[in-house]
């Protein structure tokens, strides 16, 4: 997605060889025009396969989420990673380590809202090791749902989040990858052209 590319060329920042900092447009201060072009773009993507819910995971990944489900007139599921006194009971749970963080949460979705016949599309900020998509993969799983779909809003494709994901047969779309934060410098690789079918 070349409007997101150069965004990131202009406003990303690269904390060293594994960081990319973009807290100017997605995950502190949001440009929610550039959402909106992204939401677009993800329903567009998996667009044929009947998606009735968006889920991701609390807080970064919430506002490319919404759109998306905005643009697909489905509801907008967020897992989350404090309990609170309103959602302390029949729950879905998966422990999920955060790359950038370097810490493990433990995350939550109540079972009220989500179903066998649910098919899901997860949607995630950032994909490095793939703990985040196959830790919300689970909880759509463990309600007998299905993974209709993961999208990336920015992939570093030099780790191996993708491998662990496409070989578990799930169909990922990345909008930006990003081959290299050598040197300081970003450097984008190509979406693969193959995409697995959906997991069903």
């Amino acid at each position: 997605m070349k409007q997101l590319e150069q965004k990131i060329l202009e406003e990303g920042i690269v904390l060293n060889g594994n960081v990319l900092k973009v807290d100017s447009f997605l995950n502190h201060q949001v440009d929610p025009q550039l959402m909106l072009s992204i939401g677009q773009a993800f329903a567009s993507f998996f667009e044929a396969e009947a998606i009735t819910k968006v889920l991701t995971l609390e807080s970064s990944g919430i506002a490319p989420a919404v759109m998306a489900a905005l643009t697909m007139n489905v509801p907008l599921l967020f897992a989350r990673k404090r309990k609170s006194l309103t959602l302390k009971d029949d729950l879905y749970t998966e422990k999920i380590y955060s790359f950038t963080k370097q810490e493990e949460s433990e995350v939550t979705v109540s079972r009220k809202f989500m179903s066998a016949e649910d098919r899901v599309l997860i949607i995630d900020d950032f994909l490095a090791n793939g703990d985040a998509a196959l830790g919300l993969s689970r909880i759509v799983e463990q309600a007998g749902g299905t993974v209709a779909g993961i999208g990336i809003v920015i992939e570093k494709a030099f780790q191996p989040g993708r491998e662990k994901l496409i070989e578990l047969g799930y169909s990922v779309h990345s909008l930006a990858r990003v081959a290299s934060l050598a040197d300081g410098k970003v450097t984008f690789a190509a979406e693969p052209v193959a995409q697995t079918s959906s997991k069903d």
